[in-house]
């Protein structure tokens, strides 16, 4: 191996680990080229110096990071309803054959409906308030994580079992030993879609439930009173928190993986 082949190798490290930020740096430069060359009405499209001087406005009266930390206390508590249920539930089925044959069905079924469908339903049953949007999360980190969780458990070898069978395994030895660790990889598909799923519930309950605190109410508020540098930095503090719980599970998902495999 050359010297410069050794010089070189840094190099690529760094851009691979920039490379992602390449689109998000092309966004701004246009956005800032289309702002000063006047290529956009600027009452529609605020430059980023507007934005930036709205956020250090809302986070230094403390508007703004009450608003995202109600969020995420209803987008934290949902989701932990929704895969808490959807793994014990998917497990359940896994493992009873008259569960599946008489729940699973239904549950396919009910996995065919949008979404944003259950909002009226659950919004007459438990209200537009807190507990209304924490059941439509919950419902929207449900459905992954029971689907991923009952697939995953019945798909894994055979041989499992009977190697279970013969080690005279218990029902929870069985569970914790062998199905749950065997399962890991689907199950972790499941919370990590059910996390995106959760996330995006959290901010279409906000939208379309009862005003209440949140990104989703600063949002309305600036639609209504034509605050567009209030839209666009509700839209850059959703990216923000969208990637951070991406990359958060995409490395918890990595290292638990890892250790299993050793």
């Amino acid at each position: 191996m050359t010297v410069d082949t050794l010089r070189a190798r840094p190099l690529r490290n760094v851009a691979r680990h920039w490379r992602p930020f390449t689109a998000f740096g092309a966004v701004l430069l246009l956005w800032l080229a289309s702002v000063r060359f006047g290529w956009v009405d600027p009452r529609f499209v605020p430059s980023p110096a507007a934005v930036a001087a709205r956020a250090r406005t809302e986070f230094t009266t403390g508007t703004l990071a009450f608003d995202i930390s109600e969020s995420l206390r209803r987008n934290i508590t949902g989701f932990a309803i929704g895969a808490s249920a959807g793994l014990l539930l998917g497990l359940w089925l896994s493992f009873s054959r008259t569960a599946e044959r008489i729940v699973g069905p239904s549950l396919l079924a009910f996995r065919q409906i949008a979404i944003f469908a259950w909002v009226p339903l659950l919004s007459a049953w438990f209200g537009g308030a807190d507990a209304g949007k924490i059941a439509f999360i919950a419902v929207a980190g449900f459905q992954p994580v029971v689907i991923n969780t009952w697939q995953g458990v019945k798909g894994l070898p055979p041989a499992y079992r009977e190697l279970a069978e013969v080690l005279i395994f218990s029902r929870i030895d069985y569970v914790r030993l062998v199905a749950l660790p065997g399962a890991l990889p689907a199950i972790f598909t499941g919370l990590h879609a059910g996390l995106i799923h959760a996330w995006l519930a959290t901010l279409g309950s906000e939208l379309f439930l009862n005003v209440t605190p949140g990104i989703g109410g600063r949002l309305n508020e600036g639609s209504q009173l034509f605050e567009m540098d209030l839209l666009f930095l509700g839209i850059i503090v959703l990216v923000v928190i969208g990637l951070f719980y991406n990359s958060s599970a995409v490395w918890m998902e990595t290292r638990l993986l890892r250790r299993r495999t050793r």
